[in-house]
């Protein structure tokens, strides 16, 4: 590989962290931060900053805000008592693309994953659990992915709400298997949603 001054370099290094980014397009991405005026390098870095300083996670249903409650848990329009839980922030844009769905969300920030570490503990679950137990919610939309780590992640909450006064539904199979909830188009979106079914 070719050697670059340190700070190209360590920008090189730093956009390789970015999903999907190799070695070849992060040297493209700060080759032309390099090449950027003033103004845009600078609009950049300040967008980057502003990002990680003004966001957190709603406190009711863990979604990525800048407000909080976050626009979709104190939208006066929307059902609170029916709740769609995703796996990231990202499927919530899926999920909305439809136009189709006025409940409110419910984000787990990941998946059920022994392989990699991850269990019951490790997912933003504990509030949606306390929601049900408490009578706040009429059903809850399993709506994550129909990979191994999706349908695990939505049979353990089945379970963990199994015994409360809610309705379960798992989206159908709109999504194809094996893939991500946050490809999907809107009318295949639509129709896992409207064809969710009971969970027994």
């Amino acid at each position: 590989m070719a050697r670059y001054a340190e700070p190209m370099a360590r920008l090189i290094e730093e956009l390789k962290k970015l999903p999907g980014v190799g070695t070849k397009s992060a040297q493209r991405y700060a080759f032309h931060i390099l090449r950027a005026n003033d103004e845009d390098a600078a609009a950049l870095a300040e967008a980057v900053r502003n990002l990680k300083a003004s966001l957190r996670l709603c406190s009711i249903c863990n979604n990525v805000t800048d407000v909080d409650p976050c626009v979709y848990c104190t939208s006066p329009v929307r059902n609170r008592r029916l709740v769609c839980v995703v796996e990231e922030a990202t499927n919530v844009a899926a999920v909305e693309r439809t136009q189709s769905y006025q409940g409110v969300y419910h984000v787990l920030h990941g998946t059920l994953s022994p392989l990699h570490g991850v269990g019951p503990d490790q997912l933003r679950a504990q509030s949606l659990v306390a929601r049900v137990e408490r009578g706040e919610i009429d059903e809850v939309i399993l709506a994550t992915s129909p990979t191994l780590e999706g349908e695990a992640t939505a049979h353990w909450l089945a379970s963990a709400l199994r015994g409360h006064a809610v309705r379960m539904t798992r989206i159908a199979t709109g999504v194809p298997a094996g893939s991500d909830i946050e490809y999907a188009d809107e009318v295949t979106m639509a129709r896992a949603l409207e064809g969710r079914r009971e969970l027994r």
